[in-house]
């Protein structure tokens, strides 16, 4: 699954946009460095029931932003996306 499908999915799962869980995330100070992934899962599951791998798909953009390494553009392996670059604002809003 590719990392724009979890977030599409986790878009699905909670009514929210991914910007909007990345907001909300920031509001709680979870972007901070120190902040533990397991922390910010947690509250995922909790406010949303989010399972673990979609949580952590969420993580890596609230800790490192929509750009996703290279290596997976055009790739065949699990996390495979046709951009560099995550669509946050929401599926119905994604340009074609």
């Amino acid at each position: 699954m590719s990392f724009q499908a979890y977030l599409d999915a986790i878009e699905t799962k909670t009514g929210k946009t991914p910007r909007e869980l990345v907001n909300q995330a920031e509001e709680r100070g979870y972007q901070a460095p120190a902040v533990k992934a397991g922390t910010i899962v947690e509250w995922l599951k909790e406010e949303y029931g989010l399972g673990r791998g979609h949580a952590m798909a969420l993580v890596h953009v609230i800790k490192n932003g929509p750009a996703i390494p290279s290596r997976h553009v055009g790739s065949t392996g699990s996390h495979r996306d046709e951009s560099d670059m995550l669509w946050l604002d929401g599926k119905a809003n994604r340009p074609t």
